[in-house]
């Protein structure tokens, strides 16, 4: 590993730091508001870091900076999950065509059973804080209690939406009051919403 600047070691133990406090990196916005400079100021500290061999990126995505240990191997072990792209409707969700790579997580911060990961499309949940371009990270299960943000097939579409289970049918509800809630009682929950994945950039 090449020696990296004062500036870059404190830009290091940042990082350091917030993944031990928080169970994953921060994302380019955190590391500049921490220091005071530009956003295009901490992406260039971290793509120096990370050019010596102190860290790993993947993709540019948001959180998804790693430590690399002395031996050259990651501080923690990590989870890749699958992105599936926008998915058309009649499509099958987990069909080859939609795969759109990966993203990387601490091991430690996802619980046990398989994990995809969605992009957010639209409006409709932006009132729960869910806003259009977000990376939806969804647990893979067929049930979900009421009040839960789920990933559920409706009539071959799929959608993002609170579940509401009621007499004789189910209420996807969304987070918009422009948005209607949808009623069926032909609908498959395919998993949770687990945590969102935002990119300031």
């Amino acid at each position: 590993m090449k020696v990296i600047t004062k500036r870059q070691q404190e830009v290091l133990a940042f990082i350091k730091r917030f993944i031990g406090e928080h169970k994953f990196p921060p994302t380019m916005r955190e590391i500049s508001v921490n220091f005071g400079i530009s956003v295009k100021g901490a992406y260039d500290h971290v793509k120096a870091i990370e050019k010596k061999g102190y860290i790993h990126c993947n993709n540019n995505r948001s959180r998804t900076i790693e430590v690399i240990e002395r031996n050259g191997t990651p501080d923690s072990t990590v989870v890749e999950i699958p992105i599936l792209g926008n998915v058309a409707a009649g499509k099958p969700l987990f069909a080859e065509e939609n795969f759109d790579g990966t993203i990387r997580l601490p091991s430690d911060t996802v619980k046990s059973g398989r994990y995809f990961a969605l992009f957010v499309r639209g409006d409709s949940m932006v009132d729960a804080g869910i806003i259009d371009g977000d990376l939806a990270v969804i647990r893979e299960q067929p049930v979900a209690e009421n009040g839960e943000i789920v990933v559920a097939m409706v009539d071959e579409a799929v959608t993002l939406k609170r579940f509401f289970k009621e007499p004789n049918r189910v209420r996807l509800q969304a987070e918009n009051a422009a948005y209607p809630p949808i009623f069926t009682q032909n609908v498959r929950v395919i998993g949770k919403l687990s945590r969102i994945m935002r990119s300031y950039e």
